[in-house]
């Protein structure tokens, strides 16, 4: 795994842009990053591959040991009121992508270890899926790409669209990077693809009918299916959670299913360590603080936000932010490799309907945060 410089297009704006990624720069510095690229062999690929295979299959496992355990589920600070619906929503498996990003330390020498699977409104999926293809064709056409998350998105979408309601409305915040929106938008595409038909609404226009007991949309219409990028754990404690428990005992198919509150807690963390120790993929995790090195992270929480390493019990950095009261986890400390001054590289490590469908790459400081650059890659030899 090497990164090396290389002179970004003149047009590299105009042609991101072209694939819908108009959130490509951050207070002036480029997000899409193409100034410099990671190059992998085969042999590391199929090393990435192979652990995202695992650690879903660990999940797997570790998400029928929550369910059928109450005091691990209690861990997670889920309100009891959602308990049964997770249960649920676990055992029918109602129709979903079941997508997401596997963030990932990797040298290219030793095994990958999670630092945490975002499996519920992951982001950076065009830049992914989508982007960085684009970039490899025209900059080095005769080399290969990680990447077949597209055509996978669009195969699952038409998998499931049998198990739909007509018509799946796709819902997200109205941020100002716009980068909820691309993601969203893209993924509308990729259904509109297999031949699904979609609406679009802002989350904060959701409407409750209160005479036909039912989520409506702006038309006043009855919401039957909806896709949000927006937190489980936000929806469930706003003011219309109860009627949350409700549409999903009416059959309303969310997307994703509430179950991946399983997957996107931290607490999942301290679970899978507990029940597969000294695992390769696998770092130490607790819910205590340990008194040697570790990395606090909160058991919700976006972009890198509240995380702080500490080194013998010391704060060596951390991040601010609005997460932390529903408690921390603690990660054994993972040595980054410094690809560049000052530059650390995670690797995000995709999966659709839990098979291995890509990577794409974040670098920061030591902390990965909203900051952090992404970074296009191929693979030689």
């Amino acid at each position: 795994m090497i990164r090396r410089d290389i002179a970004a297009r003149p047009d590299w704006r105009a042609r991101v842009e072209a694939d819908g990624l108009i959130w490509h720069t951050a207070a002036g510095d480029p997000y899409w990053f193409e100034s410099a690229y990671y190059a992998f062999t085969g042999a590391q690929i199929a090393e990435l591959e192979a652990s995202t295979a695992e650690l879903y299959r660990l999940l797997l496992l570790a998400g029928q040991a929550i369910v059928d355990d109450q005091a691990l589920l209690d861990r997670f600070g889920i309100p009891r009121a959602f308990h049964q619906p997770i249960r649920d929503a676990w055992n029918a498996e109602p129709p979903a992508l079941n997508y997401g990003r596997f963030d990932l330390g990797y040298d290219g020498k030793s095994p990958p270890k999670l630092f945490e699977f975002n499996c519920d409104t992951p982001t950076s999926l065009l830049e992914a899926a989508v982007v960085q293809w684009s970039w490899k064709e025209e900059c080095f056409p005769q080399l290969d790409q990680f990447t077949s998350l597209h055509d996978m998105l669009v195969a699952k979408w038409a998998d499931i669209a049998p198990l739909l309601p007509p018509g799946v409305l796709f819902a997200h915040v109205a941020d100002s990077a716009g980068e909820d929106t691309i993601t969203t938008s893209y993924l509308r595409d990729t259904a509109e693809a297999a031949g699904i038909e979609t609406g679009a609404i802002v989350i904060d226009d959701l409407g409750w009918d209160s005479d036909r007991a039912c989520f409506v949309d702006l038309d006043d219409q009855p919401i039957a299916a909806l896709f949000k990028l927006y937190p489980w754990e936000w929806l469930v404690n706003e003011a219309f959670a109860p009627h949350l428990v409700k549409s999903l005992a009416d059959g309303v198919v969310w997307i994703e299913p509430i179950w991946k509150m399983l997957w996107s807690n931290k607490a999942i963390l301290t679970v899978l360590w507990d029940l597969f120790p000294d695992h390769p993929n696998l770092l130490a995790a607790t819910m205590t603080a340990p008194s040697g090195d570790a990395v606090a992270k909160p058991l919700l929480a976006r972009e890198g936000a509240n995380v702080s390493i500490r080194r013998a019990g010391t704060v060596v950095a951390q991040t601010d932010g609005d997460y932390g009261d529903e408690g921390y986890v603690y990660q054994a400390l993972y040595p980054l490799p410094e690809t560049a001054p000052g530059v650390f590289p995670v690797i995000g490590s995709w999966v659709v309907d839990g098979t291995p469908a890509g990577i794409g790459i974040r670098e920061d400081g030591l902390i990965t945060g909203n900051t952090a650059r992404f970074v296009p890659h191929v693979i030689e030899g």
